[in-house]
């Protein structure tokens, strides 16, 4: 039976885990200074929020210089000019001539960097397995995307709290780093494509051959993208922006009940991820809808941990309601991703796979900021009655649910 660890893709993955996890551990932690300096959790959203967008907007070329580009060099040269940068970061912010404007600068780049080489990553699983492996592979390496734009803001807000930004700078320097001299020995297959006249123009025309296809060739990953768009910006910013703020401010748990909680979701991530092998078996794309509505549910305890009734219980009930079950809405969603992800994949030819995942992200992250400005607002109006925000995410899921019944 093929094996799916080959050694390429073993290098791959354990390359993707430390650059992109790492980058957005760092993405969060500086986000969190931010937070610090002002000390309000609207500024702190919408700086979060702000900086991804020129990310997301160039995600599109990402995905069609992954196409026309050696895909290893590709990923090799973001690693270290990403370590470069970060530790002229670190040598500033030690000079003290890091401000805000400067550090928005950097945070700018990494939302470039990674709307760049998850495009350039996926495009290159399915050279590097079998086709029966795909899905498996996708999973992980899916799984490591969904994990790290997870469990990022989570480590990240561990990790600013116990060490300190500064020496985050210096680690994560040194970690990305060291990916990018692993990628050095990954060998991925690629086949040069000439680029017909200018390069700008040459990748324009990658774009529209690529929304043609979308919409004329393959017409469910508009419907997907239709669904996953809203659910982006609707309900993920919820959980991003607040279960830091619910667990540290709202239960005043402490500095390792903090960790804890927050260790659920990456938790429940990695469990999602690696289970998908069992769970791909048993799931259609038709049925899609009902993991959704199940995602949406799990929000309504949530909810529920945080109304006064619980509140007033003490510290533990609301903890653990909160995070068991937050830790459910990782796992849930993370199988729904990467399902669809892996569907998508399978249907979609290699020369055009980097921008048409590439679109994928671009389109179902492009409203996301708006999110999390949004939730950041509500948190911060509703900070003595925080379910509200949370019940209303959950409203939005279900309404989704009923969407996506009726779409796919």
């Amino acid at each position: 039976m093929d094996k799916l660890f080959r050694k390429d893709f073993t290098l791959l993955v354990i390359a993707q885990i430390t650059s992109v996890l790492g980058s957005a551990i760092l993405n969060f932690a500086l986000s969190l200074y931010i937070l610090d300096i002002t000390g309000r959790v609207d500024i702190f959203a919408t700086v979060l929020a702000v900086t991804s967008i020129p990310g997301i907007l160039l995600g599109p070329f990402g995905g069609a210089i992954a196409d026309r580009f050696s895909r290893k060099r590709i990923i090799v040269i973001l690693d270290f000019v990403s370590s470069a940068l970060i530790l002229l970061l670190f040598i500033l912010l030690g000079l003290g001539l890091a401000s805000i404007a400067v550090i928005a600068v950097f945070l700018v780049f990494f939302a470039i960097k990674r709307n760049m080489y998850q495009p350039t990553v996926m495009a290159a699983v399915p050279t590097l397995v079998s086709e029966e492996r795909l899905v498996q592979a996708n999973g992980i390496a899916n799984g490591v995307q969904s994990i790290s734009f997870l469990a990022g803001p989570i480590l990240g807000g561990i990790l600013y709290g116990a060490i300190g930004v500064h020496n985050l700078l210096a680690v994560t320097a040194a970690i990305i780093f060291l990916s990018a001299v692993m990628e050095i020995f990954i060998q991925i297959p690629f086949i040069k494509r000439d680029l017909e006249g200018k390069v700008v123009a040459t990748f324009i025309a990658d774009l529209k051959d690529t929304f043609f296809y979308v919409l004329k060739e393959n017409p469910i990953v508009m419907k997907l993208l239709l669904i996953s768009a809203p659910l982006n910006m609707l309900i993920t910013p919820f959980y991003i922006i607040g279960t830091p703020f619910i667990l540290r401010t709202i239960l005043q748990s402490s500095e390792t009940q903090f960790g804890v909680g927050m260790a659920f979701a990456p938790l429940a991530g990695i469990i999602g991820a690696f289970s998908i092998g069992f769970f791909s078996k048993r799931m259609t794309l038709t049925h899609t809808y009902r993991y959704l509505g199940l995602y949406s549910v799990m929000i309504l305890p949530m909810t529920f941990a945080v109304t006064p009734i619980m509140l007033n219980t003490g510290f533990w009930p609301p903890f653990i309601t909160y995070s068991v079950f937050g830790g459910i809405f990782i796992f849930v969603g993370t199988v729904m991703s990467i399902f669809v992800v892996s569907t998508i994949q399978k249907e979609t030819p290699d020369e055009s796979l980097g921008k048409v995942m590439a679109l994928i992200g671009t389109v179902s992250q492009s409203i996301q900021p708006l999110g999390l400005m949004l939730y950041g607002f509500a948190f911060e109006q509703f900070s003595g009655a925080v379910f509200i925000p949370v019940l209303i995410a959950c409203f939005f899921g279900i309404i989704l649910t009923i969407a996506a019944k009726r779409t796919i």
